[in-house]
């Protein structure tokens, strides 16, 4: 943390979004900062619900000690208009032996309180959701490059693919494969090292398909099918999750456990197939059904292009959902 001075810490940060891995690094880097410069540092943390104006002064008035400190107050977007008011007043004169970190959603709820810090002149530290696939691709690429490491755009394509979109786990996963590797990695890389999860793929092909996730199928698909895994599983786990659906569905909308022994299915399958169900109709479901069935015979009676029988089904049985929402 070479160059960190006092006068670099900002006295107060924003960090705003619902990304729970990105605010709790940014809370984490911010007090490792603050830690350098005075390792005695006193750190407090607070919900902004529950803290009443009373506690304000207290919290933020020089300690009879003196020294640094560190106030977190968490779910920002939950303070009482009292306390948001003392907040921006104490924002806009804020002592310099204390930072002042403000965890907030960034949604419609206490907006005024993010906008009259950003005001004030807070530092904003970004920590929304990522949306797109690209900024998936981009966070893999900035994880590996924090680590010290190089990785190519299809190396982090491949990794998604095979970890799926949760930051939590695609952080662990970079890190895994930065402390089992020299740091460079490419595509093959991360197909050898996931060659052991392939197992689950064709599940994760069907699960999305049933959802409506073209996209998220396809890449589950080819990846996959890149790293060896035979078509026919494929084409069985695609039947056995529109099976499961059709099932789960046509039993309503009961307690998992309680359906466990009627269907004679694990709680946890038929919870998230009642989640997947939602969307269907049974007509949607006999078209995906008859899809499944095809793509069956075309891929176990040694059709020539296997891979395109698997992709076929993925989009019927996502248009057959699409057709049931209409």
């Amino acid at each position: 943390m070479g160059g960190v001075t006092a006068a670099s810490l900002a006295p107060i940060l924003l960090v705003l979004g619902d990304e729970e891995l990105l605010a709790t690094r940014a809370v984490t880097e911010a007090v490792a900062k603050a830690r350098s410069i005075d390792p005695d540092v006193d750190v407090r943390e607070y919900q902004a619900g529950a803290l009443v104006v009373g506690e304000i002064a207290e919290m933020l008035s020089p300690s009879l000690f003196g020294g640094r400190r560190v106030l977190v107050l968490r779910g920002g977007q939950d303070a009482r208009k009292d306390l948001v008011a003392a907040l921006l007043a104490y924002a806009k004169n804020p002592d310099p032996e204390v930072q002042l970190i403000v965890l907030h959603l960034g949604a419609a709820k206490g907006k005024a309180f993010a906008d009259g810090l950003k005001a004030a002149g807070a530092t904003v530290v970004p920590a929304a959701k990522l949306k797109g696939h690209r900024d998936r691709v981009t966070f893999v690429r900035d994880e590996i490059r924090r680590a010290g490491g190089k990785c190519t755009d299809d190396a982090a394509e491949a990794l998604i693919a095979a970890v799926g979109n949760d930051l939590r786990e695609l952080a662990a996963a970079c890190s895994q494969l930065m402390a089992d590797t020299d740091g460079r990695i490419g595509a093959d890389t991360v197909a050898r090292y996931y060659r052991g999860r392939v197992e689950v793929t064709g599940f994760t092909v069907a699960d999305a398909a049933m959802v409506g996730d073209v996209p998220g199928a396809l890449e589950a698909l080819r990846w996959a099918l890149h790293v060896g895994v035979d078509p026919v599983p494929i084409a069985d786990a695609i039947a056995d999750g529109v099976r499961t659906v059709a099932r789960v569905a046509a039993a309503g909308r009961g307690d998992p456990y309680q359906l466990a022994s009627t269907l004679g299915m694990p709680a946890w399958k038929i919870r998230s197939a009642q989640q997947r169900a939602r969307g269907w109709t049974p007509e949607g479901l006999v078209q995906a059904m008859r899809a499944a069935a095809e793509c069956n015979a075309a891929v176990k009676g040694g059709s020539d292009d296997r891979a395109y029988a698997l992709e076929r089904a993925v989009f019927s049985v996502a248009a057959a959902r699409q057709g049931a929402a209409r």
